[in-house]
């Protein structure tokens, strides 16, 4: 039956459409247009750096100036190229299928945030967002990390109280103001978020602004710490 399937509907690259071996994966030439993270990458935000892997955790010149509030952070490719297009497929296209691939590459970099403890929770879209969307692409990335690496997925524990403005195209100090207070514990969250680890998941991480007010809320939960994962990071240098 398998193989009637697959003579029917062909395994086809989730970048471009053209046939390859494995559903859910790219071809080479969609492989070689995205840009994923490997090598030496900054602790708190999973950017890429010059050096060798291995020794002491180091920062990039953004989250030296700019203070974290969670402890450790990881992205899984650069927002350009084939990277820019499959996150903004994923968030304005309805295209979650790419949601699978997505989660095993989220799982790749995603290790040294987890602990065997680690529970996973999205960072909440605002109501008028889903009605408008009709998701939030970070749970459904958060849902299938979770069933990858086989951790509780608690959606639901933090809520977006006000509505924010769209952020492109404005400074850092306006995005943190944007973002400032938006997100808070839902009154569950005490209860199931008190003194264990969480990882935050994200589909974009930029400024950081929106993954630290999730951050702030979580520890206002109780959280014992809290680590960040995105699929992809904006970098200016990129």
């Amino acid at each position: 039956m398998q193989s009637l399937l697959r003579l029917a509907y062909p395994p086809q690259c989730v970048g471009c459409g053209a046939l390859v071996e494995e559903a859910f994966g790219l071809c080479g030439p969609c492989w070689r247009e995205t840009p994923f993270i490997t090598g030496l990458v900054c602790d708190a935000c999973g950017v890429p750096l010059p050096g060798e892997a291995g020794g002491a955790a180091v920062l990039c010149d953004d989250c030296m100036r700019i203070e974290r509030p969670w402890a450790r952070g990881r992205t899984a490719m650069l927002y350009r190229d084939n990277g820019r297009r499959m996150v903004l497929a994923l968030k304005h296209g309805d295209r979650l299928d790419l949601v699978r691939p997505a989660s095993r590459w989220l799982e790749g970099v995603a290790g040294p945030c987890i602990e065997t403890e680690t529970v996973i929770v999205p960072v909440p879209a605002h109501y008028s967002r889903l009605v408008k969307r009709r998701y939030n692409q970070a749970a459904m990335l958060a849902q299938a990390l979770a069933a990858r690496t086989r951790h509780p997925y608690m959606p639901g524990l933090l809520r977006r109280v006000r509505g924010t403005r769209v952020q492109d195209g404005m400074s850092v100090d306006a995005r943190f103001a944007n973002l400032s207070g938006a997100i808070q514990p839902a009154p569950a969250a005490s209860e199931r978020l008190a003194g264990r680890p969480v990882l935050l998941v994200d589909d974009v991480l930029t400024s950081g602004a929106t993954l630290s007010s999730a951050t702030e809320a979580t520890y206002a939960a109780g959280a014992q710490s809290v680590c960040v994962v995105a699929l992809a990071r904006v970098a200016k240098d990129a």
